[in-house]
């Protein structure tokens, strides 16, 4: 696959939140305004962009039976670096909004995805080409989802008023609840446009699903 397919693909074929369903907890948790949604994909590229990386160069180096706690240190150690150069430079509401969900980015099942599916089995180009798009991917589904909240709410987009006149704020949308409805439009969305794509190509749609075609993070003891 070329350098351009391996980004382009997490932007949307195979977007982490519209198609793998990924990374779900900041997803519905910080995505409450199109600012906290940006905050966190940008961090969360930042990490898998560099963690594919050094993932890449040392994938021949590190034994096959510990690459999982390996992975996890190298992947903590750039989401330690994300969560001071926050705490230094980003606006406290901003840093204070996404709270616990930046340390977490370590836990992400995209970044370790990612890592274990990819990074372990390509050279550092393709890895970084990977991390980028998938990283943007995931950042582009959470402002749009943040944003949408955000102006169902109360007229504004990034903290700009978009309708003067709305004076009333609507909270469902900033709810638990409204996430998952909104969430939800959004993936239904998704996927008629994937069915009528089939349709037109004369294809069977296959809805996406959690598998294990391109993973073995289970494999722990092989």
């Amino acid at each position: 696959m070329s350098l351009a397919k391996e980004f382009s693909k997490g932007i949307w074929k195979e977007n982490p939140v519209l198609v793998l369903l990924l990374g779900m907890c900041p997803t519905l948790g910080v995505t409450s305004s199109a600012t906290n949604g940006l905050g966190m994909g940008v961090a969360t590229l930042f990490v898998l962009m560099c963690s594919n990386m050094v993932i890449s160069l040392m994938r021949n180096i590190v034994p096959k039976k510990i690459r999982i706690p390996v992975y996890i240190v190298v992947i903590a150690t750039f989401v330690t670096i994300v969560d001071m150069l926050m705490q230094a430079y980003a606006p406290a509401t901003l840093y204070n909004a996404l709270g616990l969900f930046i340390p977490l980015i370590v836990v992400n099942c995209i970044v370790l995805g990612r890592a274990e599916a990819f990074a372990s089995k390509n050279g550092i180009v393709k890895s970084l080409a990977d991390g980028l798009g998938m990283g943007l991917g995931f950042t582009l589904a959470l402002v749009a989802l943040g944003g949408t909240r955000e102006f169902l709410a109360g007229g504004t987009l990034f903290q700009i008023k978009m309708i003067p006149a709305w004076t009333t704020d609507f909270m469902l949308p900033t709810s638990a609840a409204g996430a998952f409805i909104i969430l939800g439009l959004f993936l239904a969305a998704k996927n008629a446009q994937a069915i009528r794509k089939a349709k037109r190509e004369g294809k069977a749609y296959t809805p996406p699903g959690l598998d294990c075609r391109s993973c073995n993070i289970c494999d722990m003891d092989k």
